[in-house]
C-alpha cells in the first residue's frame, strides 16, 4: 500500500469515527485508541493526548498510516521489547488497507508476562478491534456536476443517474430543475454521454472541481 501522487487515487479506505475498545489478556487492559487523521501534526497530538490521559499506563504503543502528498508511516513500542507492539499495529493497519488514521494501544500490565508471541498478538488484536470499531469507509474521488434540465425532464435523467449508480443532491426547483451529481473521476466521460443522450443535448452540464465523497459499506455516500 503505497501513496505516491494523491491525486492518481482514485479511492481509500480510512475510518470515518473515533473509538475506543478494550480488552483483557493475563490480566492486563489493552485500550485501543483510534482516530482519523488528515496530517502528522494531528497525529502527533493525538499520541500526546493519550499518553497525557493514560499518564499511569505501563506503556502506551502506537502507529500512523498518512497518506497525503507523501507517505508518512511511524511506529513506537514504548518500552516493549523491540517488534512486539509498535510494529504489528503498523501492520494490521496496512493489512487492513486503511489510511489516514492513527492506533493508540495504551497496556496497563496485569503481572504475568505474555512473551513476544503473545504482546504480538495481544496489540494486533486490539488495533484491529479498534479499527474496526472506527467504521471503516470507503472515499471515492469524484467530479461535481451542476445540472440544469427542464422539468419534463427530470424523470429520466433521475431514472438514468439511479440506475448507473450516481449521487445526487442539492436538487432546487426554480424555473428549471437544478442539481449537482457527483461522478467517478473515471466515468466523467460515460456521464456526459448519457446526460447528453437522455436530454436530446438539453441539458447544461458545469463540472467543477474534484473532492473525494464518503461512502458506508453499502456504497451510500455520507454527505455532510
Amino acid at each position: 500500500m503505497m501513496c505516491g501522487d494523491l491525486s492518481l487515487h482514485k479511492e481509500y479506505y480510512t475510518v470515518l469515527t473515533p473509538a475506543v475498545t478494550e480488552f483483557e489478556e493475563k490480566k492486563s487492559r489493552f485500550i485501543s485508541s483510534v482516530q482519523p487523521v488528515s496530517s502528522e501534526d494531528e497525529a502527533v497530538k493525538f499520541i500526546q493526548s493519550l499518553k497525557t490521559k493514560y499518564w499511569d499506563a505501563t506503556h502506551n504503543v502506537y502507529a500512523y498510516y498518512i497518506c497525503d502528498d507523501n507517505e508518512i508511516q511511524r511506529f513506537n513500542d514504548d518500552g516493549e521489547p523491540s517488534g512486539t507492539a509498535g510494529l504489528p499495529i503498523l501492520e494490521v493497519i496496512k493489512r487492513m488497507e486503511v489510511r489516514n488514521l492513527v492506533v493508540v494501544v495504551t497496556r496497563y500490565f496485569g503481572g504475568t508476562l505474555l512473551g513476544a508471541a503473545g504482546l504480538v498478538r495481544a496489540y494486533s488484536k486490539s488495533a484491529a478491534m479498534g479499527i474496526e470499531a472506527a467504521t471503516i469507509v470507503k472515499r471515492l474521488l469524484c467530479t461535481g456536476v451542476q445540472i440544469i434540465i427542464e422539468y419534463s425532464q427530470l424523470g429520466k435523467v433521475q431514472n438514468a443517474l439511479l440506475s448507473e449508480g450516481y449521487f445526487i443532491r442539492n436538487i432546487k426547483y426554480g424555473q428549471d430543475v437544478e442539481f449537482t451529481a457527483y461522478v467517478p473521476v473515471d466515468r466523467v466521460d460515460g456521464f456526459k454521454a448519457m446526460i447528453n443522450e437522455v436530454t436530446s443535448g438539453g441539458a447544461l452540464m458545469d463540472f467543477g472541481e474534484k473532492a473525494y465523497i464518503t461512502l458506508d459499506g453499502s456504497g451510500k455516500p455520507l454527505f455532510d
